[in-house]
C-alpha cells in the first residue's frame, strides 16, 4: 500500500524534504510488513529495491572469502539497507532477513527518478543527508583503526598472569642482579664472620639450597611469562589482520559510494539545468 507522508518524516535521508516532496515520495513508494524470519531480499536480487526500517529488527548479512555468514549491519529505526545497489542498478551484495515483525518502506530507482522530476531540489537534500551519513561512516572507521592493542590484551588479563608478568619483568632487571648480588655478599659476609658459630658455614649448604628452590619457582614463571607474550604477539597479529580487513572493506565501499554520488551529483545537475530550460 502507499505510504503515508508522515511516515516518511520518521526516516532521517528525508529529514530535509518539505511536505509537497514528501507527498510525491509518498504516492511512489510502498509499505511493506514482513513476518518473523521472512526474507526481504537475498544477495543476487536484481529487483532494484531499497528499504527504509520504520519498526522492527532486521539482520543484514554477508559470505566472507571463507564462506563464514557476516553480520554486515542491524539498522535502526529510520535507516536504509539495499540504498547502494537501488541507486547503482546492480544486484544485492547482502542478505536481508526480518528478526522479528518489521514494518518497512520500500522504493525503487523510478520513486527517486519521479520524485527528482517533479522536485529536482529535493536531490540535493537527499545528497547532503547522505554526505553527512559517509562522514559519520569515516569517523567510524578511523575509531575502529585507532582501537589499542595494548588495552584489549590488559582488560583480558588474569591475576595470576599480572603476577607472572610482574615476576619475570623484575628478575629480568638490574635491580634484581644487584639485589641478589648484594643479598649474596652480605649473607656470605655474615656467614663467615660468625665462623664455627654460623647457622650456614661455608660452603653455604643452606643458601645453595635456597638458591636451587628460587631458580626451581622462577623458571616456570619466566616461561609463563614468556608464554604470555606469545599470546600477546598472536593477538595483536589478529587485531591488526582484523582492522586493515575491515578498513579494506569500507575504504572500498566508501570509495565505491563516492563515486556513485558523484556521478549521480552530475545527472541531478544536468536535470537541473534541463528543468530551468
Amino acid at each position: 500500500m502507499a505510504c503515508a507522508p508522515e511516515v516518511l518524516t520518521q526516516i532521517p535521508l528525508f529529514s530535509l524534504l518539505d511536505q509537497e516532496e514528501l507527498t510525491v515520495l509518498g504516492s511512489q513508494a510502498e509499505l511493506k510488513t514482513f513476518a518473523v524470519r521472512q526474507r526481504i531480499y537475498k544477495r543476487g536480487d536484481t529487483d532494484g529495491r531499497a528499504y527504509f526500517l520504520v519498526s522492527g529488527t532486521v539482520r543484514v548479512t554477508t559470505v566472507d572469502e571463507d564462506h563464514q555468514e557476516v553480520v554486515v549491519e542491524e539498522p535502526s529505526d529510520g535507516h536504509f539497507f539495499g540504498f547502494a545497489s537501488m541507486i547503482e542498478g546492480s544486484a544485492h551484495q547482502t542478505d536481508a532477513v526480518a528478526m522479528t515483525e518489521c514494518i518497512c518502506v520500500e522504493i525503487d530507482r523510478h520513486d527517486i527518478e519521479t520524485l527528482l522530476q517533479r522536485k529536482p531540489h529535493a536531490g540535493m537534500d537527499i545528497m547532503t543527508i547522505l554526505g553527512r551519513q559517509l562522514h559519520a561512516a569515516q569517523e567510524l572507521v578511523r575509531g575502529r583503526s585507532a582501537r589499542n592493542p595494548n588495552e584489549i590484551i590488559e582488560d583480558e588479563t588474569t591475576f595470576g598472569q599480572r603476577v607472572a608478568d610482574e615476576v619475570a619483568r623484575f628478575g629480568g632487571s638490574w635491580a634484581f642482579i644487584i639485589t641478589f648480588i648484594v643479598a649474596l655478599v652480605v649473607y656470605s659476609g655474615i656467614s663467615i664472620g660468625m665462623g664455627k658459630y654460623s647457622w650456614d658455614p661455608y660452603p653455604f649448604i643452606l643458601l645453595n639450597l635456597f638458591l636451587s628452590m628460587l631458580a626451581a619457582i622462577q623458571a616456570p614463571v619466566i616461561m609463563m611469562s614468556q608464554n604470555r607474550q606469545d599470546e600477546k604477539d598472536r593477538l595483536r597479529g589478529e587485531l591488526d589482520y582484523e582492522v586493515n580487513r575491515r578498513s579494506e572493506t569500507q575504504i572500498r565501499g566508501l570509495a565505491e559510494r563516492l563515486t556513485m554520488i558523484s556521478d549521480r551529483l552530475t545527472d541531478m545537475e544536468d536535470l537541473m539545468r534541463e528543468q530551468k530550460r
